[in-house]
């Protein structure tokens, strides 16, 4: 189905892991701020409702979408976390910053996933105009924080799954799915 038929935050919350135990770091961008704390109170909302502690979620910003990779590696580096999300906006204009920006920043989110080994959450809206970003930071698309946050917690379940099984359970093909 098309994503401008739906609302793509529509989650089951009974099939989303119980987050008590995990700590997340949100890196907003500052820039298209209206946007950017959309998502971030649907990320955190999501978190909370899904069992993870007030204090065990960081916030920090950064000016730009751009700027997000570094966030989250200050975070990574510096805080007690088992995620991290990055929430920004960018709007295309009449220049390719748009298409340099969002390559960027995609591949530094990317680069830190597997320098860390640690999920980082690619929660930026690329858009055409701001309505469309409207329309996906809690319009009628739903909230990109939303699906963020049920993505972190997920990837946060999935490698404490992985860590706690016994090599007797990978011989036996017990944990993965056919």
């Amino acid at each position: 189905m098309s994503s401008n038929l739906k609302n793509l935050s529509d989650y089951d919350k009974n099939k989303v892991p119980d987050a008590s135990d995990m700590e997340f770091g949100i890196v907003v961008s500052e820039w298209h701020n209206d946007i950017t704390e959309a998502l971030y109170d649907g990320a955190y909302n999501t978190l909370i409702e899904n069992g993870a502690a007030p204090e065990n979620i960081k916030k920090i910003y950064v000016p730009g979408s751009f700027e997000l990779p570094m966030g989250a590696q200050m975070l990574i580096q510096n805080a007690d976390v088992d995620a991290v999300i990055v929430l920004g906006c960018v709007i295309r204009g009449e220049t390719p910053h748009f298409d340099y920006v969002c390559q960027g920043v995609t591949k530094g989110v990317m680069d830190l996933n597997l320098r860390f080994n640690l999920p980082v959450i690619f929660g930026v809206l690329t858009t055409e105009n701001l309505a469309q970003a409207q329309d996906r930071a809690g319009g009628k698309h739903g909230n990109k924080g939303i699906e963020a946050a049920i993505a972190a917690i997920k990837m946060c379940d999935l490698e404490n799954q992985i860590y706690n099984f016994e090599d007797d359970e990978i011989a036996d093909g017990d944990f993965f799915e056919e």
